[in-house]
């Protein structure tokens, strides 16, 4: 009897033993929850809120709350199948990877506002005049709860200087929440992208001829020490950059600068 006694006990301490570790299995979070680009959110400083979505080169869609801002849309209606309806557009320069106006009109931008530069406003169909809200290098607005800060992108190399001459195209930081993002644009490692502070992500252009090389664009990352880093951008020609060998350099520098790579080339290789 005490032997029976004893067994019974034995079982009901195993089967509560067994439905604690399947409560605990299902409570306890055993990967890190990714944003929507893929991203771990790991880092308690910077606000899991906004979503970034890399389409192709210097194309991206960001999320945040019920805003969608698309960054130098190009690639047809095609490219943002299945995203939703931009509110913010920014564009950086007038080349053709960065303002493409048949995109623009393939898509329903009838909500948008469109940030742009003095010279892409200059070769915007009359159509969109009453959408485009122009910003000066230095310049800010605020529109949807976003300050938008326009920051210079030009050429230092004297071979390099006619693509992008100073004053002319616009990189954004976007303050957005708790965060600052900074995309680049096209630019080198100028003196006003070492000089930014409080940067939570940075996306960072590295392709030559166009803009700068991998040591420059990781040279003026560790001087102005963004949270995280990406680059994009770096299809050049005729060769691609190497991303690798930039995330290298960083991550030797300050290992506390996080180098995260996307997929920004979807249907190429690299």
């Amino acid at each position: 009897m005490k032997k029976l006694i004893l067994f019974t006990f034995v079982i009901t301490l195993c089967s509560i033993s067994c439905k604690d570790k399947k409560n605990i299995s299902h409570t306890l979070d055993t990967e890190p929850k990714l944003e929507a680009d893929g991203v771990p959110s790991q880092s308690p400083s910077v606000s899991p809120t906004v979503k970034i979505k890399p389409i192709e080169h210097a194309t991206a869609v960001l999320e945040w709350n019920d805003i969608t801002i698309y960054i130098d849309p190009i690639g047809g209606a095609e490219a943002f199948k299945g995203q939703k309806q931009p509110d913010l557009i920014l564009i950086t320069d007038i080349h053709g990877d960065h303002l493409d106006i048949e995109t623009l009109q393939a898509l329903n931008t009838e909500k948008a506002k469109i940030i742009a530069p003095q010279a892409v406003a200059d070769k915007m169909p009359k159509e969109f005049t009453p959408q485009i809200d122009v910003l000066h290098n230095g310049e800010s607005k605020e529109r949807y709860g976003i300050n938008i800060e326009a920051i210079p992108m030009y050429n230092l190399r004297e071979e390099a200087k006619k693509f992008h001459e100073a004053g002319r195209g616009n990189g954004y930081v976007l303050n957005i929440g708790n965060e600052r993002i900074y995309f680049s644009g096209d630019t080198e490692d100028i003196p006003e992208m070492r000089a930014l502070q409080h940067i939570d992500r940075a996306f960072i252009c590295m392709n030559l001829p166009y803009t700068m090389t991998v040591e420059s664009a990781a040279d003026a990352v560790l001087e102005f020490k963004p949270k995280q880093v990406y680059p994009y951008h770096y299809r050049g020609k005729p060769e691609v950059s190497d991303v690798a060998k930039f995330k290298t350099i960083v991550e030797k520098g300050d290992p506390n600068i996080q180098v995260i790579q996307l997929d920004w080339y979807p249907n190429d290789e690299y």
